[in-house]
C-alpha cells in the first residue's frame, strides 16, 4: 500500500511541477537515431557488452540492446552512446 500511495504521490509532483517523468520516477531516457546510434541515460550501470549486445542495469530490472557491430562510443557513470546496427531493444522485468 506504501509502494502505491508513493508512486501516486511521485505522479502528482511530476504533473504539478512539471519535471519530465524520467527526473522523477528514475526511469531511463533513451534516444535512438534509426538503427546506427543509441544514447542511454539514467542506468545503473553496465552487465554485459559484446559487439552484438549491451545490458545495462536499470532501476527496476534491466535494458537489453541486441545487434551488430557494436561499439561503445562514450561511457559515463549513467550515460552510455552505442554505435553500431540496433535490431532490439528489451526491458526486462526485475522478477
Amino acid at each position: 500500500m506504501a509502494k502505491k500511495w508513493r508512486q501516486n504521490l511521485t505522479r502528482w509532483i511530476t504533473n504539478t511541477i512539471e519535471l519530465p517523468p524520467d527526473v522523477m520516477m528514475d526511469l531511463p531516457r533513451i534516444t535512438m537515431v534509426g538503427q546506427l546510434h543509441i544514447y542511454i541515460e539514467n542506468h545503473r550501470g553496465l552487465l554485459t557488452f559484446t559487439d552484438t549486445e549491451l545490458r545495462l542495469l536499470l532501476k527496476q530490472g534491466q535494458l537489453l540492446v541486441k545487434g551488430e557491430a557494436f561499439v561503445i562510443k562514450t561511457i559515463l557513470p549513467e550515460e552510455i552512446l552505442l554505435e553500431g546496427k540496433i535490431n532490439q531493444v528489451l526491458y526486462l522485468d526485475a522478477t
